[in-house]
C-alpha cells in the first residue's frame, strides 16, 4: 500500500506567504516555490502577491501545458484540505482546455508581419519627411507619424511579452528589446515587472500599479486614506498637494497623457540603476542607449529649436492616445482594497475590465485592448484570436451572472472622465482633513 496522503488547512497554507517561505497550491497540491521565486521568468512579484493561496486559475492562464512537468520538484508532499473548485472555475478551465485543443494559442496569423511592415513604413516616412522636406507642416506631420510608430511598437512589445510572437525564444527576445528599448526608449524588463503585477492584481488599489498614479490621478476616494502600494513598497500619501491635483484630474487627464512617456522613461532608468535584480540588465541598458542616440539625432536634423520642440511634442501627444487606451479598460471598472484572491480569478478579471466595441478593420488601432476582458482571462492568447473567443467569454459571463461590459471608444472615454470627476469632486470636500505633508510639519514645528 502507498503512503497515506498528508493534508494541511488553508489557514496553515496562508502562513507561508513571504520571501523565503513561499508556498502555493495548484489543484490541491502544495508546492514550495521559495527558491524558485528568485528565478521565476515572470518575476517574484506574482508569486508573492498570491502566496499562501490556491493559484490554479492564475497558473493555467499564464503557463502552457509544458509547464506542468516542472512542478514535481517543488511538491511538498502535502495536499490542501477540503480543496474544491467553484462552478465558474470549472467552466473557465474547461473553456481554456478547449481553446488549447483548437490550437488557438498557437495560431498567430500574419499579424506580426503586418505590424512590422506598418512600423517600417511609419518610421521611414517620418525620417524621409525630416531629411528631404523643408515644410514646417510636413515636419509636424512627421512628429505625428513617429507617435503612431511608437504606438505600433507598443502593441507588438505587449504581444511579445505575453506569448512568443516569433519562431524562437531568441527572436522573440530580440523583438522585445527592439520594440521596447531601442524603438520606444522603454525598458522591457520594467514593463514586464509592472504589467505582470497588473494582471495578477487587476484593479486592486494597493497591488495594481496601473491604478497607482498619486498625486496626479485617483479612481476612488479610498485613496484619500493614504493607501500603501505593495508594488512600489511605499505609502501613497494623500496630502494637500495631492488633493489640489486630484481636484482637477478630470481636466488635466488628457494633457498629462500627452507627456506620460516621460514617466515611463524615468521608471525605466530607475529600475535599471536600482539594486533590484534585472534579467539581462546589459541588454536592457544597451537597448535604451540605442534609442537615446537615434531619436535625439533625428530631432537634431530639424532646422531650428522651434521645429524640434514642435516635433517632440507632436510625437509625444499622438502616443498619448495609447496611454489613454491603457486607462480606459480599468479606470471606470470595479476596484477593491487588499490583495487578490486566487479563488475568484475569473470574477476579478471580468469585473475589473471592460471591452471597447469596434469593427474588425479598427483592430490595428486598439492593439488587442478592445478585448481586454478576453486578454485578462487568456493572456497567452494571440491578439488575432481575441475576437474569436469573445462570444464564448460573453456566454460564460451570462451563465454565471457576471458583468460583460463592452462600450464604444467614445463611451469608454466618457466613463473614465466621469470616474475621475467623481473622485475630484470628493477631493474638493474641504470638510474632510488630509494628512499634513513633511513641508507643512517642518514649517509648523515649534521648540
Amino acid at each position: 500500500m502507498g503512503e497515506p496522503s498528508r493534508y494541511i488547512s488553508q489557514e496553515e497554507l496562508s502562513k507561508h506567504n513571504k520571501r523565503g517561505d513561499l508556498w502555493i497550491s495548484i489543484q490541491g497540491k502544495i508546492y514550495n516555490v521559495s527558491d524558485w521565486a528568485k528565478t521565476h521568468p515572470g518575476g517574484e512579484n506574482p508569486l508573492l502577491t498570491l502566496a499562501g493561496q490556491d493559484v490554479t486559475d492564475a497558473f493555467i492562464a499564464y503557463h502552457p501545458d509544458t509547464a506542468w512537468q516542472y512542478l514535481g520538484k517543488f511538491f511538498t508532499g502535502y495536499y490542501l484540505l477540503d480543496y474544491s473548485e467553484s462552478e465558474t472555475s470549472k467552466d473557465y478551465r474547461k473553456l481554456l482546455s478547449e481553446l488549447t485543443k483548437m490550437g488557438m494559442f498557437e495560431k498567430k496569423g500574419h499579424g506580426v508581419f503586418i505590424t512590422l511592415c506598418l512600423m517600417a513604413f511609419l518610421f521611414l516616412a517620418s525620417v524621409y519627411g525630416i531629411l528631404c522636406c523643408d515644410s514646417t507642416w510636413v515636419h509636424l506631420g512627421c512628429g505625428g507619424l513617429m507617435g503612431f510608430f511608437w504606438i505600433q511598437s507598443g502593441w507588438i512589445g505587449h504581444d511579445s511579452g505575453h506569448y512568443q510572437v516569433m519562431s524562437s525564444r531568441g527572436y522573440n527576445r530580440f523583438v522585445q528589446i527592439l520594440s521596447g528599448n531601442c524603438i520606444a526608449g522603454i525598458c522591457i524588463a520594467w514593463w514586464k515587472w509592472n504589467h505582470n503585477a497588473h494582471h495578477i492584481a487587476c484593479n486592486s488599489l494597493e497591488f495594481d500599479p496601473d491604478l497607482q498614479h498619486m498625486p496626479f490621478f485617483v479612481v476612488s476616494s479610498k485613496f484619500f486614506s493614504s493607501l500603501t502600494s505593495y508594488f512600489y513598497e511605499r505609502k501613497m500619501s494623500f496630502d494637500s498637494f495631492s488633493r489640489f491635483l486630484v481636484s482637477y484630474q478630470h481636466l488635466t487627464f488628457y494633457p498629462v497623457m500627452c507627456l506620460a512617456r516621460l514617466n515611463l522613461y524615468a521608471q525605466s532608468f530607475i529600475l535599471l540603476f536600482s539594486k533590484r535584480k534585472v534579467p539581462n540588465r546589459g541588454q536592457e541598458i544597451l537597448g535604451l542607449l540605442v534609442f537615446w542616440i537615434w531619436y535625439p539625432l533625428l530631432v537634431s536634423y530639424l532646422p531650428n529649436w522651434g521645429e524640434r520642440i514642435m516635433f517632440v511634442i507632436a510625437s509625444f501627444s499622438v502616443t498619448g492616445i495609447q496611454h489613454v487606451q491603457f486607462c480606459l479598460n480599468h479606470f471606470s471598472s470595479n476596484v477593491y482594497v487588499g490583495p487578490p484572491s486566487g479563488n475568484d480569478w475569473f470574477e476579478k478579471q471580468t469585473i475589473g475590465t471592460l471591452d471597447v466595441t469596434c469593427s474588425s478593420w479598427m483592430d490595428w488601432f486598439h492593439g488587442g485592448l478592445q478585448f481586454q476582458i478576453e486578454h485578462h482571462l487568456f493572456p497567452r492568447l494571440p491578439r488575432c484570436n481575441l475576437r474569436k473567443v469573445a462570444p464564448f467569454v460573453k456566454e460564460l459571463c451570462r451563465k454565471h451572472s457576471l458583468p460583460y461590459t463592452s462600450v464604444s471608444f467614445w463611451m469608454a472615454n466618457v466613463l473614465t472622465l466621469e470616474t475621475l470627476r467623481n473622485a475630484a469632486l470628493q477631493a474638493r470636500d474641504l470638510s474632510k482633513p488630509v494628512p499634513k505633508n513633511l513641508v507643512w510639519e517642518a514649517v509648523n514645528t515649534h521648540g
